[in-house]
């Protein structure tokens, strides 16, 4: 097996737990370590709501609508590469800088636009970089 095959299967199991993670925990727990790992600042900005909104979601007593739902899955699973392979303060920055994968936006708008695919391609860029 060649060095090359062998630095490719960490990469692709943590590309798949991070997709596990997303799918498995529940709305609440993803909004709760967004807001831990983002801040509620950033986290408004992709899902374009107030802070009350986010808290609510959070805390169980509301749950997101379907779309928001999607985004916010999509956003923590950027996060679990990101910080799989980063430091979360490496992480919260690359959500908010601008990102020349992304036309110079910062990832944080560019979900906020609907475009998850874009950012994961990204992110995914960004950690095979380093």
């Amino acid at each position: 097996m060649t060095n090359l095959a062998v630095q490719a299967v960490p990469r692709v199991r943590i590309v798949s737990d991070a997709h596990a993670r997303a799918v498995e925990l529940g709305i609440s727990d993803i909004v709760g370590a967004l807001q831990a790992q983002l801040g509620q600042a950033l986290l408004g900005v992709i899902v374009t709501k107030n802070a009350r909104t986010l808290t609510r979601w959070a805390n169980g007593t509301v749950r997101p609508p379907q779309a928001s739902e999607q985004l916010l899955r999509d956003t923590f699973q950027v996060v679990e590469l990101l910080t799989s392979a980063e430091s979360p303060e490496v992480a919260r920055a690359w959500f908010m800088g601008m990102n020349p994968q992304l036309d110079d936006e910062s990832p944080a708008e560019v979900l906020s636009t609907g475009r998850a695919r874009d950012v994961m391609a990204a992110a995914r860029a960004f950690i095979n970089a380093g």
